[in-house]
């Protein structure tokens, strides 16, 4: 396959390398760029150049787009170049469904090595060492616990699984560093690369970072061109790069090139790469000497060291193995050519400068002077010019000065990069070019004494000798003025400013500026803090000034900026006056020192009222006051009239006192065409919907697990009705519990869609995003439904979607309201004909059904107690009561709701789905004080045996209680499943298999009970498909075992004996003696001699059986993500 039109899907520096790489090999050349990034150099040097949609770095990361372009430009070739999309999977594999060769890796190495834990397997699979880390995404206590294993003097990095550059990684030294530094790096990584995840690794003290060169082809070869050294880093970014490593012992090398090798030789790995390892520093007896850390999928920043040490160009490389060249054909295949010649070093020109306590400034701006160093050994990849205004919106790389010295060794590299550095003209902008000065010529450096943290140790001692070698920044110059001065009350004064600049351009360029002093006649200026307009001017010459006093004002991006006395003196000079526009750094007035006494308004402390209400601070209070009960006396008393409360009276009682913290309050109904905000305020208070957070048992466990948001729609407002503004707050509240997995309440009462909103044109109106971010909450958190009144359509749908719906008996609830059906010719009916309890709770739509609004919050919070942990407070009943549960007599009911009472602390029983499947009852339970589920058979109910309404009314609880780890009690008495022609017209073999599926396939431990009989399929199934399914299967005395009923099993299996015995008596004899040897055998004391059981237990044994069991479980993991995709609505 051979090449013939390239894109190249980045900018600047690294689109200009590849442009002239393809352009040496004959190929076409196209780029893109945003209309922000047209005046970008990259633009310029290719054949073609695309503009593409949006702004900034989002531009360059639209894969539609950059496809898009590329085949408009006629290429059947991209170059992703680093950064951007270069590492991204869905981007090559795009490209392959396009037509178009992607230059780099597969998609699926580039998925892998895209997951740096995945990267560590890979590395552990081909022998490469590693650091000790959890080779996943961790949440931020994994991270703590992770570092507490380490032991004392333990650090760790935490670090990004998708990316690399040292965005989204920090060094953790200390249990209080965690939460701030896993903070900050799950914020970069989002930022950086579309992906939060973080995982973790123990930490080198003291590490040198190598990496090593790999290349592949298509045909399998794998070959290496050396290493480089990257340790100069500034917080893990790399800012000067080495090849060959210097000072590296020969045989670690070499070990460390072998790892590289048999890593990227396991996966096959095609094209470029970068395989990355720490070579520990520390001096550690039994250390690791090296490990590897992750692999860059692409070509590297740093690649043109390696290119001028080897003479190998590596991004023709790349395109010669990516139209299917061997590495044979290319010469690669030669150990010599990784042979190195000389030193090489890279010096990375960013702009921005670097504070002595590490802090960064950005230094873009206008470029007035780009003048790259020349001379032997040298080369500048960049992208500036005279001219062109850089853009904060991109990375703050400008261009890499590389020196090459083929003898003279390290030291000739580092110094002839020194020197080039200082030859490279910059004006207009601040770059660090003093700083990568400082370095270079520092003793550790050139005796290749470095490590990763070295810079940042250093930094106050490097920023200081550069700061004594810059000159004053360019952009403090001229007359201070920033930009031309016109007449500012002329409004049209910019534009004819605009035109006779241009003109005056076209004559001469721009004159050369003057630096303004810092101090003038032994006065010292007093600095304008940032560009800006001046206010004000609140001195005079010969004034005496007092430190602390207001000299003048700058405002700036609507903001203002106070220049304040920093010494007492005497005012000298003047320089501006109120209007002007000032630049960042120039002195605006000058003041001589000298003793002065402090004023009046200085030495009186100002008294402040810290009641004082101010008259801003009143407002936002007002407007609040529209939002509460106490204010809304109509509304209230008709609520009360109804017999209901005020849904903020419901939420009061749901949550801790003084724990919720509404969010959105103030936003009204989308209603602007139709009535003023004082009417919205006043009629719409919160747009009909509650919303916050809180805490609910905050009194039995701490803040972690109690922690909970509540959404509730008011009935009051807009009949609880869902419109475009609440379902926007409820998207943000959503989302808040789906990032932070925080369980939730809805309150739901409400009438569904709200027809009367504001219309925005021509809509589908099926695009409310508010079902899916609610919905996609279903398996992450709890979610617990609560409806008292009418509740219809959308409104329904969402308490649809909860785990549990409490539903008080004044509750209507359906998909459609009266309106709707009879808008679809299907009837008149009253809102309470509609979904009453009455058919809503036997059939088992609804859960809990309650009497009242305060009988539903006291159970919400009860249910949500078991998801919440274990209670230290409890009291068990006595259990010898167990032993006389069960009559022995074996055909005598009894109620298996006493066995389960009998089980659990007191008190702490709460069924589900009572009144629905009524042949299997489902429990939350505990024992101990620690949460469980409970499934048991009803023997009330066909004689316990399971149907399809039993069926998935078990299932659907067994996988409620797998989906958050909580353990369930198996309280087994089945005769079977159900049969007849008259049952299996429900579906019975589809719903009864449900059991089987959910059982088998639940990582929740699973304590089966046998407690009468265990006949068949059924009690297979509520074993969770066998009865080695569970942590624990144990038997009572009357348990019973058998493979279906016994009479049935001893006509079936004896059937032509009894039949060739003439005598009817004698027949009927030999029946029943076989019958109950059958039922002798079935006895669980007989039963279990053939094992399967794990024992016949007295009953009064069982919970602590059970307890004991709980206790031999090992620690539930964090979970970071969904058990099942979602809860089974059914």
């Amino acid at each position: 396959m051979s090449l013939s039109a390239l894109m190249i899907a980045n900018r600047g520096e690294i689109a200009i390398r590849i442009a002239n790489a393809a352009r040496d090999l004959g190929l076409k050349t196209a780029t893109i760029h945003p209309a922000d990034d047209a005046d970008s150099l990259h633009v310029r040097r290719a054949d073609v150049a695309v503009e593409v949609a949006g702004a900034g770095a989002a531009a360059y990361l639209d894969i539609a787009a950059v496809i898009a372009a590329a085949k408009a430009a006629g290429c059947d070739a991209v170059h992703p170049g680093y950064g951007f999309l270069a590492e991204r999977a869905d981007f090559a594999a795009a490209c392959a469904e396009a037509g178009l060769a992607f230059v780099g890796p597969t998609p699926a190495q580039l998925e892998l090595f895209g997951d740096k834990a995945r990267a560590r397997q890979a590395a552990v699979a081909a022998g490469a060492p590693v650091n000790a880390g959890i080779d996943r995404a961790v949440t931020a206590e994994e991270a703590r616990a992770f570092l507490a294993d380490l032991g004392p003097g333990g650090a760790m990095m935490i670090k990004a699984i998708g990316g690399g550059g040292g965005r989204g990684s920090r060094a953790v030294l200390s249990d209080a560093e965690v939460a701030e530094a896993f903070a900050r790096c799950t914020s970069e990584a989002r930022l950086a690369f579309g992906r939060e995840d973080l995982y973790v690794e123990a930490f080198i003290p003291r590490a040198r970072h190598v990496e090593v060169q790999i290349v592949g082809d298509r045909h399998g070869a794998v070959a290496h061109l050396g290493e480089r050294e990257c340790s100069i880093q500034r917080r893990y970014q790399k800012i000067i790069e080495i090849a060959p490593a210097p000072n590296l012992d020969p045989g670690l090398r070499e070990e460390i090139i072998d790892a590289a090798l048999r890593i990227a030789r396991g996966i096959d790995y095609l094209n470029l790469g970068t395989f990355e390892f720490l070579v520990d520093a520390t001096g550690r007896p039994g250390a690791q000497p090296f490990v590897f850390i992750e692999a860059n999928a692409r070509l590297q920043v740093e690649h043109t060291v390696t290119e001028a040490v080897t003479g190998v160009d590596l991004v023709q490389t790349q395109l010669h193995v990516a139209g299917g060249a061997s590495l044979a054909e290319l010469g690669l295949d030669d150990p010599a050519v990784a042979r190195p010649r000389g030193y090489a070093v890279q010096a990375r020109v960013n702009l921005e400068t670097i504070g002595a306590d590490g802090s960064v400034k950005p230094g873009g701006g206008l470029i007035e002077t780009y003048e790259p160093p020349t001379g032997p050994g040298l080369r500048v990849d960049g992208f500036g010019y005279r001219g062109y205004r850089t853009s904060g919106l991109y990375d703050s790389l400008l261009a890499k000065v590389i020196a090459h010295a083929p003898t003279g060794g390290f030291a000739a590299a580092a110094g002839r990069a020194e020197r080039a550095l200082g030859d490279f003209r910059l004006e207009g902008v601040r770059a660090n070019k003093s700083l990568l000065r400082a370095i270079l010529r520092h003793p550790d450096v050139l005796a290749g004494e470095v490590h990763t943290r070295w810079v940042d140790e250093q930094i106050a001692t490097l920023a200081a000798a550069a700061e004594e070698e810059a000159a004053a920044p360019e952009a403090a110059s001229g007359d201070g003025y920033a930009g031309a001065r016109i007449d500012r009350d002329d409004p049209l004064a910019l534009f004819a400013h605009d035109a006779a600049s241009k003109a005056a351009s076209k004559a001469a360029g721009k004159a050369a500026q003057e630096t303004a002093a810092p101090t003038r006649d032994g006065a010292v200026g007093l600095v304008a803090p940032m560009q800006g307009t001046l206010v004000s001017i609140d001195v005079e010459p010969g004034e005496a000034v007092w430190a602390g006093r207001q000299v003048a004002l700058v405002e700036a991006m609507k903001m203002e900026h106070v220049i304040v006395a920093d010494r007492s003196g005497i005012v000298r000079e003047i320089t501006m006056k109120p209007g002007d526009v000032v630049r960042e750094g120039w002195p605006v007035v000058y003041l001589e020192e000298a003793e002065v006494e402090a004023g009046a308004d200085a030495s009186a402390a100002e008294e402040i009222d810290l009641d004082h209400i101010r008259a801003d601070l009143q407002e936002a209070i007002d407007r609040h006051a529209y939002t509460l009960d106490e204010n809304r006396p109509e509304a209230v008393e008709k609520r009360h009239a109804r017999g209901f409360r005020m849904l903020r009276e419901s939420v009061e009682e749901l949550v801790d006192a003084d724990s919720f913290t509404e969010y959105w309050p103030l936003i009204v109904a989308h209603r602007h065409q139709r009535h003023d905000m004082e009417t919205l305020r006043r009629t719409t208070p919160a747009d009909g919907v509650v919303a916050g957070t809180g805490s609910i048992n905050g009194d039995l466990f701490p803040d972690d697990r109690s922690r909970a948001v509540v959404v509730g729609y008011d009935y009051s407002v807009l009949a609880g009705t869902q419109g475009r503004n609440n379902h926007y707050k409820q998207d943000r509240m959503y989302e808040l519990a789906h990032r932070f997995r925080i369980p939730l309440v809805l309150f739901s009462e409400g009438g569904g869609g709200r027809p009367g909103d504001d219309p925005d044109g021509p809509r589908v109106a099926l695009d409310v995003t508010t079902f899916t971010t609610f919905s996609s909450l279903s398996g992450l958190v709890p979610m617990v439904g609560i409806n008292n009144g009418r509740c219809f359509a959308g409104n329904t749908a969402l308490l649809a979607c909860c785990d549990v719906i409490i539903a008080t008996e004044a509750s209507t609830i359906a998909m459609g309201g009266p309106a709707m059906i009879e808008g679809g010719g299907l009837g008149i009916y009253t809102p309470e004909e509609v979904g009453p309890m009455s058919f809503q709770a036997p059939n088992g739509v609804v859960d809990i059904l309650v009497r009242d609004e305060a009988e539903a919050v006291r159970v919400a919070k009860k249910y949500l107690s078991y998801f919440q942990g274990a209670l230290d407070d409890w009291t068990a009943p006595d259990q010898r009561r167990l032993r006389h549960v069960v009559p022995e007599r074996r055909t005598r009911l009894y109620e298996m709701r006493d066995v389960i009472h009998g089980l659990a602390d007191e008190g702490s029983v709460l069924e589900i789905r009572e009144k629905f499947g009524i042949g299997i009852i489902t429990a939350f339970i505990r024992i101990e004080g620690r949460p469980l589920g409970v499934i048991a058979n009803n023997p009330h109910h066909l004689s316990g045996a399971v149907d399809s309404d039993g069926s998935d009314k078990g299932a659907r609880f067994l996988q409620l209680c797998d989906a958050f780890d909580i353990p369930v009690v198996s309280l087994v008495d089945c005769p079977g499943i159900m049969v007849g022609p008259d049952h299996e017209r429900t579906a019975l073999v589809r719903h009864c298999a449900r059991l089987f599926n959910v059982g088998a396939n639940m990582t929740a431990p699973l304590f089966t009970v046998i407690v009468r009989k265990a006949y068949g399929l059924g009690a297979q199934a509520m074993c969770g498909a066998g009865t080695l399914v569970g942590f624990m299967t144990v038997a009572w005395p009357t348990a019973e075992f058998a493979g279906m009923n016994i009479e049935g099993s001893v006509k079936l299996g004896f059937r032509n004996e009894l039949a060739g015995m003439e005598n009817p008596a004698e027949r009927k004899a030999e029946f029943d003696r076989r019958v109950a040897e059958a039922y002798e055998t079935a006895r669980a004391v007989n039963a279990v001699a053939g094992g399967g059981v794990d024992d016949v237990i007295d009953p009064a044994e069982t919970r602590a059986w059970i307890s004991r069991s709980l206790r031999r479980l090992p620690p539930v993991p964090p979970r970071t993500g969904k058990k099942h995709p979602y809860i089974d609505t059914w």
